[in-house]
């Protein structure tokens, strides 16, 4: 009897390597033209790592900034999840949330992924051992909003959360796993909970749009916390000229949230924009579900536009545009500027 095991061996590795491939492929920072300036030292930096803030299933790492200046009694705590080759350094310089902290006197937390997990700095939201209630990523990161909550005597009224496309992705997975923790959520260029089990599947529905699941979307959300009886306010980003996450994904994850609250789609209301385009859903006039269509932006987060006399970073996935998400998203979540 013959045994293969070499040929078996060799196409896995095969396999392996085209699945790295098509991801390094998709996350490909698009090409920029130089820009002509003066040198400037690069930014301090200003988040703090935090060790030993939990078991760390997911073997993530807790990364936070802390207004210098006094913070109120109970503080609201923000917490925001990077994309794929992306950091939170990196995306803090981009996006200014740190300087939003600092004027609105919230505490701001980045979990941040190791290449260790995954060789791309993606949050595995794919694997359901890492999207498993109280279990892998899903529970590092809450277990990191428990030790600043208890740290900074958090308002636990005022716990919001937002990513950027995986990022966005385990956003939907904590807000699915844990309702009762956020005020306030944002999914920013992601994608639908349950909408792939392996990294061949999420490639495939990023491309083309997630097929929905028997039973609807809904049906993923609520088999995993059938118990919870309230939801945070959601709001769904997506650039119209995306080519990495298809738009049908966006459409998926309101369809998601919807389906869970028992909103009828067809009671929205959609409005034209300067930036784009906004439908919105809301119950007795509190917003529910939102869904921002920003034009002329591709994959990424949407901030507004600067001159390139004040462009702070390079982040390819910080993309200017006619609406700011972090301005928006703290008139949301009612973090106003502290006054003196």
């Amino acid at each position: 009897m013959k045994f293969s095991f070499g040929k078996s061996l060799s196409k896995a590795f095969k396999a392996q390597k085209k699945i790295s491939r098509l991801v390094e492929k998709a996350f490909k920072a698009p090409q920029r033209k130089p820009i002509r300036a003066r040198p400037t030292s690069p930014p301090k930096t200003v988040l703090v790592e935090t060790a030993g803030f939990g078991s760390n299933p997911g073997r993530l790492i807790m990364k936070s900034f802390v207004p210098a200046t006094r913070l109120p009694k109970n503080p609201a705590l923000v917490v925001l999840l990077h994309g794929c080759r992306q950091s939170p350094d990196s995306l803090d310089v981009a996006t200014g949330f740190s300087v939003l902290a600092k004027e609105r006197r919230f505490v701001l937390l980045y979990p941040e992924q190791r290449r260790a997990n995954n060789a791309q700095g993606c949050f595995n939201w794919f694997r359901p051992s890492a999207v498993a209630r109280d279990r892998g990523e899903v529970l590092s990161v809450k277990q990191m909003i428990e030790h600043a909550c208890e740290r900074h005597r958090i308002d636990r009224s005022r716990i919001f959360v937002a990513g950027l496309s995986a990022g966005g992705a385990m956003t939907g997975a904590l807000v699915a796993s844990y309702p009762h923790l956020f005020a306030g959520a944002a999914i920013i260029a992601g994608m639908p909970f349950g909408s792939a089990r392996d990294a061949m599947s999420a490639m495939r529905a990023m491309k083309l749009g997630a097929t929905p699941p028997p039973g609807g979307w809904g049906k993923p959300v609520t088999e995993l916390t059938p118990q919870a009886t309230s939801w945070p306010a959601l709001t769904v980003w997506q650039g119209m000229d995306d080519r990495i996450v298809n738009r049908t994904n966006a459409l998926a994850c309101v369809a998601q949230w919807l389906e869970v609250r028992g909103i009828d789609e067809s009671r929205g209301r959609l409005e034209e924009k300067p930036w784009g385009r906004l439908q919105s859903w809301k119950v007795a006039g509190e917003l529910k579900v939102a869904l921002y269509l920003v034009r002329n932006i591709g994959h990424g987060l949407p901030i507004k536009k600067r001159t390139t006399s004040t462009r702070r970073s390079e982040d390819p996935f910080v993309l200017p545009a006619e609406i700011s998400a972090p301005a928006e998203l703290m008139r949301l979540w009612g973090l106003a500027k502290h006054r003196a």
